[in-house]
């Protein structure tokens, strides 16, 4: 075990974990911060993903000792109210079906327009071919995407 201070969502946290234990972990049954989901372990379908000093990485494979007092956003602290532009216009296109994927799916479509704010056609589906969806919602990702990026 070991003691390491955290950076999530704007708040200084200290947990005591094994220092390998992935950050997924960390969020969920540490610190309850749920909205992070688990997927398939091996960081391959982007359900877990979260905002490491602003750019979209996959929680479950990455050990907590690696993000020691660096920046990282989770889902709950994207906006306090669930008012970005990217999860308004994620209602406006009736994006999600389940849902299970759509945090992570969001995250990665954050990071992308903080990154390249008004991206083609081919660069959504580029930035987000990493993160599966069950339900077959890629079309109106793209869609709400297009849209996120016309509101800022």
């Amino acid at each position: 075990m070991a003691t390491i201070n955290l950076n999530i969502n704007g708040k200084q946290l200290t947990v005591d974990v094994d220092p390998k234990t992935p950050v997924l972990w960390v969020l969920r049954e540490h610190l309850n911060l749920v909205g992070t989901k688990y997927g398939c372990g091996i960081a391959q379908c982007g359900a877990c993903t979260i905002h490491l000093e602003g750019t979209a990485v996959r929680s479950c494979s990455l050990p907590v000792s690696a993000v020691a007092n660096k920046k990282i956003t989770t889902i709950e602290g994207l906006s306090e109210h669930g008012d970005h532009p990217v999860q308004k216009a994620w209602l406006e296109h009736d994006v999600a079906q389940c849902g299970y994927c759509q945090t992570g799916q969001i995250m990665t479509a954050v990071a992308l327009l903080k990154t390249n704010p008004n991206p083609t056609d081919a660069q959504i589906e580029n930035a987000m071919s990493g993160n599966i969806c069950r339900c077959g919602t890629y079309l109106r990702i793209k869609d709400a995407i297009k849209s996120a990026s016309a509101q800022k």
